[in-house]
């Protein structure tokens, strides 16, 4: 199973940012990047039960900081680290009141997703079963390797956008890529061995 496989528009994001950034209007912003701040949020822990509440105080923090962005990042970077400091924030509070940490991983709902279209009912089978995978396997990391692989590996940002996006080194990031991606790998195998002993 490809992990890029779950991510259809990252081009469209690439341009979009471009766009949005030449005329910073909110309206054009939030209509190019609500996709992107919508999977972020789910791939980064937020309950697909909060994720309409996350991403709503994401783009609220969008819409009153948008007159200081200054250009120096593509705008995808820059509101993916708003992203990443909200969902950082809402996970605490989540954890503060532990919740159950499980209820994220089930029954992510891709039709719930955007910017998908309808297919038969054994892709959307597949497709649900292949969410709840990714889902339950990025459970298994830890908070800054989680990012990382997300940025990189679904989102395919760069590593100096990613550090940029973290504010932290490239070094660092390559690092944390590199176990993430090893976490990750020796994650999908555990799960593949559950299943394959449940078929038995």
């Amino acid at each position: 199973m490809s992990v890029l496989a779950f991510d259809s528009d990252r081009s469209t994001c690439d341009d979009a940012s471009a766009r949005a950034a030449s005329t910073l209007d909110f309206a054009t912003v939030y209509d190019e990047f609500a996709p992107f701040v919508w999977r972020a949020a789910l791939r980064l822990g937020v309950a697909e039960t909060m994720v309409e509440d996350v991403v709503q105080e994401i783009f609220l923090v969008i819409h009153r900081r948008l007159p200081e962005f200054e250009g120096r990042s593509s705008l995808k970077t820059w509101i993916f680290g708003i992203a990443l400091r909200v969902v950082r924030l809402h996970r605490r509070t989540v954890m503060r009141r532990r919740l159950d940490a499980r209820s994220r991983a089930e029954d992510v709902d891709p039709a719930a997703l955007p910017d998908r279209t309808d297919c038969g009912p054994d892709a959307a089978l597949a497709r649900r079963q292949a969410m709840a995978l990714l889902s339950a396997v990025l459970d298994e990391l830890d908070d800054e390797l989680r990012e990382v692989f997300v940025l990189a590996d679904i989102e395919g940002l760069t590593v100096p956008e990613i550090a940029e996006a973290l504010a932290t080194n490239a070094n660092t990031v390559y690092s944390r890529l590199r176990t993430a991606r090893k976490a990750f790998e020796q994650g999908l195998a555990r799960a593949r061995a559950r299943d394959q002993w449940r078929v038995r």
